[in-house]
């Protein structure tokens, strides 16, 4: 396998509907690794339908992308993202809904009316943005708000009128709750049950107020698009009304149907107000047909509704596929069930059939992930010529995700090409290419083919790393291998296996360090023995600087550019690792960056034949004999002993520093700017290995010599004195420290 650089993104400018349940995938990787391997207006294949925004940036780069959606309501996202009604549908479909009758008031002022709320500091009544409940009990404790009329805003303690128009509207919760059951499911439908479960992480108010709007949404006279934009307004709206939203931010990502401690409920008129500005920004016009229609060679989306097995029947001898691409699906019992849930409530019971399946569904194991993935990618091996290539994007990745999904793709037959790993807060990408078909013999797994692809990754790193990417190389080890999975496995035993001989490598060899406070293996870092000086850290700092030097103004996207070709696959530097060098270097200008004046190459060097001149001057007046001695400057007292080492930074190459300083780190100073202190603090934290070295050396800045300089009394106690008075500052960016 060739390690191939990771491809940079950008985040999205606006999260999009639902977007706690889509993929998080920077934008702009499909863009970039698509010319490569197919020409504009070629076919490719979505086999998963699992991110909209991934189908549509192909899409809107010239490629004809056939889809497979099985999801009502992730197809109901890419349809609506692909051609958006236009805003005035938006404005005229709310406004529509506000003016309907609700007996003698309209409807929009009677669902306000519903989070009234009185202002604390004015005692007008005002809109609550949100009130706050705690699990299992009948009431809000809180309200959140922002008083129009004098101001006051906050989190403040729920009065009780609040409470008692939430014991009010919960009186009547059992018919609207029927009502709820019966758009998903029939009285004697067998999964009724499920559905009332999935309904009941609905609090009485917003359930009611749903209930309200899609009975009003059936009756009202609207135009196809005014109906389809205030289906996704609502479609908004029965996401925010849920109890899955905890307060402050616990659980941002939910991944099963578990009601926080705290959690939030909010005003779902405001939340279909917001709805309008998220599906403007979110949208653009692309080609959209379903299949078997013709798209433009121009670009668009084809949408086949169904499963990949039916589509492999037709697709092989109408369509040339050049390339497949998609998002890795991973378990998402919560998004899943609420999913057949909206379905029902916005298009009726007969949505739901084809789907119902995920209301049944309470378990979502990683052996059921990869027994859904293995007859996914079967079925793509069988409709794809040899040798296609097929990027595969793994969003939060976890190991078990990518055991799963590799052990999956390499029982199908597919041959794992590359893979390149930033932090686990970034997707994993994967390209695998359909082998033969003869399928080949799965080879046993060998726990020293594991362990030694961990050594040569710790080696090549050179600093100890997380237990994700000593777990990646071994799956890369086991991939090339072919020893996954064999044949006569079930995937459940595969997958425990595998992490078994993993975590056997580690533990099982003296070679390894834990660096961790914890007593499970994926916690903390892991690092060898016979530590190197040459860290990917250090590396990353000189490809940075250089790049700088030879590019001034460069934007960051045109430096992570150059700097990932230079560290593939499972050594792709982390932005908080770029960022923490930008920090001491550069200044930012703009958008672009620039090197400090300070550290621009022929100042810094003036700099460094001031500060020798200045450890001279100041050896002498402490009556030391000064000398250098290859990088090293040493001040020797009258019986020609080693008093002191000084090692002379420009940068914070602090390992090298200490590497080629044969004197005792007792006798040692390493001399660095003031701008270099906060990166070594940052390679101290993250790598104990280093900080436990660093401990043993003191560091002085340059600024400390030119003042110990100018003082009219300096003797070799109070030099002892002054250098002890200048400590490495701690590193600011923690929260981006991988």
């Amino acid at each position: 396998m060739q390690p191939q650089p990771y491809l940079p993104g950008t985040k999205p400018a606006d999260p999009g509907p639902l977007s706690r349940f889509m993929p998080p995938l920077e934008e702009g990787v499909i863009a970039r690794w698509l010319p490569l391997h197919a020409a504009p207006g070629a076919w490719l294949l979505d086999p998963f339908g699992f991110s909209p925004r991934l189908t549509l940036e192909a899409a809107r780069a010239g490629y004809r992308v056939l889809v497979t959606v099985n999801n009502p309501i992730t197809r109901f996202l890419l349809e609506t993202s692909a051609q958006p009604p236009p805003e005035a549908d938006f404005k005229a479909a709310l406004s529509e809904l506000e003016t309907a009758k609700k007996g003698d008031e309209r409807l929009g002022a009677h669902l306000q009316s519903l989070y009234l709320t009185p202002c604390q500091k004015c005692e007008r009544e005002i809109q609550a943005e949100a009130f706050l409940w705690r699990k299992g009990e009948d009431a809000p404790y809180a309200r959140i708000y922002t008083c129009p009329h004098c101001g006051d805003a906050g989190e403040r303690l729920a009065t009780q009128q609040d409470i008692d128009r939430a014991k009010k509207i919960a009186a009547t919760d059992s018919l609207h709750r029927s009502r709820a059951f019966e758009r998903v499911a029939a009285l004697d439908d067998e999964d009724r049950i499920y559905a009332e479960e999935a309904i009941s992480h609905y609090l009485p108010r917003p359930l009611y107020f749903l209930t309200t709007v899609i009975n009003r949404l059936d009756s009202l006279r609207l135009s196809p698009e005014r109906r389809r934009a205030l289906s996704a307004l609502l479609l908004v709206a029965c996401d925010a009304g849920n109890t899955l939203w905890g307060h402050p931010s616990e659980r941002p990502r939910p991944k099963q149907l578990n009601i926080p401690a705290q959690f939030r409920e909010h005003n779902l008129w405001m939340m279909l107000e917001r709805g309008q500005s998220l599906w403007a920004e979110t949208g653009s016009g692309v080609p959209l047909e379903a299949w078997p229609r013709k798209l433009p060679e121009s670009g668009g989306i084809c949408l086949y509704e169904g499963r990949l097995k039916e589509l492999a029947r037709e697709v092989k001898k109408e369509i040339p596929i050049a390339a497949v691409i998609g998002a890795v699906p991973r378990p998402n019992q919560a998004f899943w069930t609420l999913s057949a849930l909206w379905a029902g409530w916005l298009w009726g019971r007969e949505a739901v059939e084809p789907f119902k399946v995920a209301l049944r569904r309470r378990r979502y194991d990683w052996a059921w992930n990869a027994t859904a993935l293995y007859a996914a990618f079967s079925h793509l091996f069988e409709l794809l010529p040899l040798g296609t290539p097929f990027l595969g994007l793994l969003p939060e990745p976890e190991p078990a995700f990518l055991t799963s999904a590799l052990t999956a793709a390499s029982a199908a037959g597919f041959d794992l090409i590359s893979l390149a790993l930033r932090t686990e807060h970034d997707a994993v990408q994967a390209v695998w290419r359909r082998g033969e078909a003869l399928k080949r013999e799965a080879n046993a797994a060998d726990v020293s083919l594991v362990r030694e692809a961990i050594v040569s990754h710790l080696k090549e790193r050179g600093e100890p790393a997380r237990y994700l990417h000593l777990h990646t190389a071994g799956l890369i080890a086991l991939a090339e291998a072919h020893a996954l999975k064999e044949k006569e496995r079930e995937f459940d035993e595969t997958l425990r296996l595998t992490h078994s001989l993993i975590q056997k490598a580690l533990l099982e060899d003296e070679r390894f360090v834990h660096y961790s406070s914890g007593e499970g293996i994926e916690t903390g870092l892991w690092g060898l023995m016979d530590a190197s000086f040459d860290s990917l850290t250090d590396r990353v700092e000189v490809a940075v600087v250089t790049f700088l030097q030879k590019n001034p103004n460069s934007i960051y996207l045109e430096i992570e550019d150059n700097v990932y070709p230079q560290f593939p696959g499972l050594l792709t530097p982390s932005k908080g690792m770029i960022y923490a060098v930008l920090d001491s270097y550069a200044l930012r200008q703009g958008a672009a960056f620039v090197l400090r004046p300070e550290d621009v190459a022929a100042v810094r060097r003036r700099e460094l034949n001031t500060v020798i001149a200045l450890l001279e001057a100041i050896g002498k007046r402490l009556n030391y004999t000064t000398r250098q001695a290859g990088r090293n400057y040493l001040w020797e007292d009258e019986n020609s002993r080693v008093a002191r080492v000084f090692y002379v930074l420009a940068s914070a190459l602090i390992g090298r520093a200490m590497e080629e300083t044969p004197y005792p780190p007792a006798h040692t100073i390493i001399v660095i700017p003031g701008g270099r202190a906060g990166l070594i603090e940052y390679k101290a934290e993250r790598d104990p290995s280093l900080a436990a070295r660093l401990k043993q050396y003191r560091l002085v800045k340059y600024r400390l010599l030119r003042s110990l300089i100018e003082l009219p009394v300096l003797t070799r106690e109070t030099f002892e004195e002054q250098i002890a008075s200048d400590p490495l500052e701690k590193y600011g960016s923690q929260r981006m420290m991988f």
